[in-house]
């Protein structure tokens, strides 16, 4: 696979490999949130619009809480079987992000094109369609829906808003611009409802999430404008979400007057740890992510590594208070 770099998106190239394709398999990352489903939503209608034989696939299916976005029951949750013209990978920064459906897609796709908004991108695939300036994966969707002249139906700007809405947290994170809430408008007036999406994405949880952060907020510690709390796999499964992310408990921490970063460690099954950061304006946990495998945003990202939960302390508490020593504090 070609891996030279770009610095802008490849507009023209992905242009002409979508028209020579048939065949497409269009993947996003592993445990999906709204911008993972919502691009890949978002570009698949008007894919199938254009005569294209698309499949979509996410490893597990889209999550019971974004199964509310039109299209989501077309969505496979695995692919072990044919090939492909073209593979497209949306929202994800690296191999190991594809999971076991984009696996099988790099090895049965006679093409690529990489698809992404975040930093961290390790700019796998043939053709790049990268922006780390985009505030979603389904900005670029909505630039490149663009510039192929394609029209956007309610169903594809529902699926579009929904990405908008959960990766800026309902347009509040310090990376939303005039332009982002130019593109809601834009959606909202081809039909996507944005308080329907709101009431669906930010202001809901499940009961089973506030057992888990009943079992896990014992376990939080502040120290120096670090805040952190752990999640045992046997609380998983006391809850039932063996498989389903932190509910939010990352993001909640960070509200905390006296922390300015946040994380959440998360035992896996077979000595693994998934580890989300998060920050406060000033302070950057891409870097420190990077530094441990995974990637993703400044104020926002995620890693796995190998280990027990004390070790995955041992290894990045250091690191974190490393990441708060050499942060302003103020933003950029």
């Amino acid at each position: 696979m070609q891996t030279t770099r770009h610095a802008e998106p490849q507009w023209q190239a992905a242009a002409e490999a979508i028209a020579r394709a048939n065949s497409i398999l269009l993947v996003s990352h592993i445990a999906p949130d709204g911008d993972a489903v919502g691009s890949l939503l978002g570009l698949a209608g008007p894919l199938r619009s254009l005569g294209k034989n698309i499949t979509a696939a996410i490893d597990d299916g889209v999550p019971a809480d974004l199964r509310f976005i039109p299209g989501s029951d077309a969505v496979a949750p695995r692919v072990n079987k044919g090939d492909f013209d073209l593979l497209i990978t949306l929202d994800s920064s690296d191999l190991e992000r594809i999971g076991r459906a984009g696996a099988y897609g790099m090895e049965h796709s006679r093409q690529v094109i990489n698809l992404d908004h975040h930093p961290t991108n390790t700019r796998f695939g043939d053709i790049h369609l990268i922006a780390p300036q985009a505030v979603a994966a389904v900005e670029i969707v909505y630039d490149f829906l663009a510039f192929l002249g394609e029209d956007i139906s309610p169903s594809t700007a529902y699926a579009l808003l929904t990405g908008l809405v959960t990766d800026t947290q309902g347009f509040r994170i310090s990376a939303t611009n005039s332009r982002t809430l130019s593109i809601a408008q834009d959606l909202m007036s081809k039909g996507a409802p944005l308080p329907q999406i709101m009431a669906q994405t930010l202001n809901r949880r499940s009961y089973e999430e506030v057992e888990l952060w009943k079992l896990a907020l014992p376990s939080v510690r502040l120290q120096d404008g670090l805040i952190y709390a752990t999640i045992r796999q046997c609380e998983l499964r006391q809850v039932g979400l063996e498989k389903a992310g932190d509910g939010g408990l990352v993001s909640y921490l960070l509200t905390v007057d006296q922390a300015s970063v946040s994380i959440v460690f998360k035992e896996l099954p077979e000595e693994k740890v998934e580890i989300g950061f998060r920050a406060k304006p000033g302070y950057d946990v891409a870097s420190l992510a990077l530094q441990l495998g995974g990637g993703g945003h400044t104020l926002a990202s995620g890693c796995t590594i190998e280990g027990s939960l004390q070790q995955a302390h041992r290894i990045v508490l250091p690191l974190a208070h490393q990441a708060l020593a050499e942060g302003s504090g103020k933003c950029e």
